[in-house]
């Protein structure tokens, strides 16, 4: 399990994580969210020991990973642009991380040829896709108890993304890993990840089990006999667009009590609209005043 408890961290003036409580549960799928600059990248080194707090800890399975190299082999942290050196290729990769992670090798065949990697190419001469395509393989590979994913899905084409979803729900059920992704494909997240937390101001948002949240937000469509205006709408909402009699709206709340409270107003239609993963981060990330 990952514990993060009151982790602080700041770049000269600037706060970038404040007071942070999160905890991350075994054998999870966990997508990280919230806008550029929310402080994600910064977390997931912060986890990796790759960047230290100001305050705060990180504590997995029970112990604190700051300078704890027996923990951190159980470990394996992919940023967004992974540094590697001139020449290196991806077969010498495999072979530097076989000798400090569990690395399967039946494994690194597997998805060498499912994203179609070159191992002797230099990496360099790789476009962004191959790229990740390669580093995915590679951390795939490695097996580790927990893995850290910093845009995972970035520069992948379609079909490599629905490969790196299959690869870690294989992963999580064949070894038990906890993944950890911070992506904008919320779209790709909702596919895979059982919990979610929004990072917003350097602060959790919200977080909690995606399946459960999703069920308690509801979006309606409905017309009245008259032009629907906000005020008309007998619950608090999240989001509310209307145009002349038809209108649509999303709210928190149980769905019976949601629809008999819309019923009242004796609407000419009501239909359920289904509310995806974005649409909800559209809405959170609109009510914080990001986006008019």
């Amino acid at each position: 399990m990952i514990e993060l408890r009151h982790l602080s961290k700041s770049f000269a003036s600037k706060r970038v994580l404040d007071d942070v409580d999160l905890t991350i549960p075994d054998g999870s799928i966990f997508g990280l969210i919230g806008i550029n600059g929310a402080g994600k990248s910064t977390l997931l080194r912060l986890i990796a020991d790759v960047l230290r707090p100001d305050a705060g800890e990180v504590r997995i399975d029970g112990e604190n990973v700051l300078g704890n190299e027996a923990l951190k082999r159980s470990l394996f942290f992919l940023p967004d642009d992974p540094f590697y050196a001139t020449g290196t290729t991806v077969e010498k990769l495999a072979e530097m991380y076989a000798a400090y992670y569990p690395f399967d090798r039946a494994a690194f065949v597997k998805y060498r040829d499912i994203f179609g990697v070159q191992l002797r190419t230099p990496i360099r001469n790789f476009s962004k896709g191959m790229k990740r395509q390669a580093f995915v393989t590679l951390a795939l590979s490695v097996r580790p108890r927990y893995l850290l994913l910093d845009e995972a899905f970035d520069g992948l084409d379609p079909l490599a993304r629905l490969e790196l979803k299959r690869g870690l729900i294989e992963l999580g059920e064949e070894t038990g890993c906890t993944a950890l992704i911070s992506s904008h494909s919320l779209r790709e997240l909702e596919d895979i990840c059982s919990g979610f937390a929004l990072l917003d101001g350097g602060s959790v948002a919200d977080a909690g089990d995606l399946t459960e949240t999703l069920g308690m937000v509801h979006k309606y469509q409905f017309a009245l006999d008259r032009p629907v205006r906000w005020e008309d709408i007998p619950f608090p909402c999240i989001s509310f667009e209307a145009t002349g009699r038809v209108a649509k709206v999303i709210a928190r709340g149980e769905k019976g009590e949601l629809e008999q409270k819309l019923l009242a107003l004796s609407p000419l239609f009501v239909e359920e609209l289904k509310v995806d993963f974005e649409e909800l981060f559209l809405c959170e990330v609109r009510s914080r005043g990001y986006l008019k």
